[in-house]
């Protein structure tokens, strides 16, 4: 997956879709051009058991040290990765209304793709931490997420071959964060390439339809 996708419908909708309990991202806009190291509305549990929608910024601290965020989690049996899989407390979903892949060939362009013209909304399946340090900018203690990725469908191969975004929607959701284990892993695999489509080209924002 390319580090770029967009959140463009409303907080309401968004809350109703991950069938959230609270909504804590205060006055949160649409996001037509979501980049790593910014916040992003992400839907977790909370220590109480409630499903809520948080803000937190893309990207886990890099394994080996270095300051570029970790923002796919590519290797699913990897130790840094297990740990926060494992616990269903620190699984979450990422609210989309679409990303991007660029070209393996050059000239590099931006396709983005959804699952329709209108944009309706997905999630990725992703993982969360709390970390303390400095990022963004700011020094303390922040809420951090990574997004799974899986092998390309047949839509997405032709334009980045190597990997796309493990997508859910429905009730994979509540397995994703409810899940055991191996229910929840079961679902990291590539979304029906025939319920999604380009939806744009060339852009680096999309700004899609808000509802």
């Amino acid at each position: 997956m390319c580090n770029l996708y967009s959140m463009t419908k409303s907080r309401e909708a968004l809350t109703a879709y991950v069938r959230a309990m609270r909504d804590r991202t205060a006055n949160q806009p649409p996001l037509p051009a979501i980049f790593p190291d910014q916040l992003a509305p992400v839907a977790a549990t909370s220590k109480e058991g409630l499903r809520e929608v948080t803000m937190m910024r893309w990207g886990f601290p890099p394994a080996g040290g270095g300051k570029r965020p970790v923002t796919n989690v590519r290797n699913l049996k990897s130790s840094y990765w297990r740990g926060w899989l494992e616990q269903p407390r620190f699984r979450c979903v990422v609210p989309a209304t679409s990303f991007v892949e660029y070209t393996d060939s050059t000239p590099k362009v931006a396709h983005w793709f959804g699952l329709g013209d209108e944009r309706p909304l997905f999630c990725f399946a992703g993982i969360w931490r709390p970390w303390t340090g400095v990022r963004g900018k700011e020094e303390g203690t922040h809420l951090l997420f990574a997004i799974l990725t899986t092998e390309a469908n047949e839509l997405t191969k032709p334009i980045h071959a190597e990997a796309m975004p493990v997508m859910l929607t429905g009730d994979d959701i509540d397995v994703w964060l409810e899940g055991s284990t191996d229910e929840a892993l079961a679902l990291a695999r590539p979304f029906p390439a025939d319920r999604m489509k380009i939806v744009l080209s060339g852009p680096r924002e999309d700004v899609g339809e808000a509802a």
